[in-house]
């Protein structure tokens, strides 16, 4: 008995459909991206063989680096509440313009009395030499302290949940101003930090 041909039909499948899709979810995902901001100072990290991400949330970040220090806090809306309390210690009023323009600044390292006019810069010129000259961490002028003081209790305020530390610090940076650093951190009873290093393979 001769067997029935099964007539082909065509497998083409319009993939007009998919494409719209896809070119969507890319337009979405380019527009909601947010770059990463530049880092004011470049600073070359120790090598570690340990494995731990830095935390991107609840995180505050002290960048150490040519004697200078420089402070980082995650979240827009922490930002904003540690620059209202930075403003009610210091006793100065920021706009909201201004405090908005703060909370989209990543690490920065400018005194209190600078902050005004630091933000009237522009993203360009804030990262020009000589602009951020550290954030003071002199006895009689420790704003360091204030900055992570008022950021743990924005972060607590926001969030409720504690501010956890991470330090960042060049590997030729001198120990006195990373033994500061620590001490303003123990001063606050903070006793746990995170030191952000460089992967390094493991030695088998």
């Amino acid at each position: 008995m001769p067997r029935i041909k099964v007539k082909r039909t065509s497998t083409v499948t319009d993939m007009t459909a998919m494409c719209d899709v896809a070119a969507l979810l890319l337009t979405f995902f380019i527009l909601t991206a947010t770059a990463k901001q530049p880092e004011p100072l470049a600073v070359s990290t120790p090598s570690s063989t340990y494995e731990f991400k830095v935390p991107v949330e609840n995180n505050a970040i002290l960048t150490i680096g040519q004697g200078k220090v420089f402070f980082e806090v995650a979240g827009q809306k922490v930002k904003a509440r540690t620059l209202e309390l930075i403003g009610q210690q210091y006793n100065i009023s920021f706009t909201p313009e201004e405090v908005k323009k703060f909370s989209l600044v990543a690490s920065f390292g400018v005194p209190v009395s600078g902050l005004k006019s630091f933000l009237a810069l522009d993203g360009g010129e804030r990262m020009k030499p000589g602009v951020q000259t550290g954030i003071p961490t002199d006895s009689t002028d420790n704003q360091l302290n204030s900055w992570v003081l008022q950021a743990r209790t924005a972060t607590a305020e926001i969030n409720s949940q504690p501010m956890r530390v991470s330090i960042k610090g060049d590997s030729k940076e001198e120990y006195p101003v990373v033994k500061k650093i620590v001490d303003v951190l123990q001063k606050q009873k903070v006793n746990k930090f995170l030191l952000v290093t460089n992967a390094e393979a493991r030695r088998k």
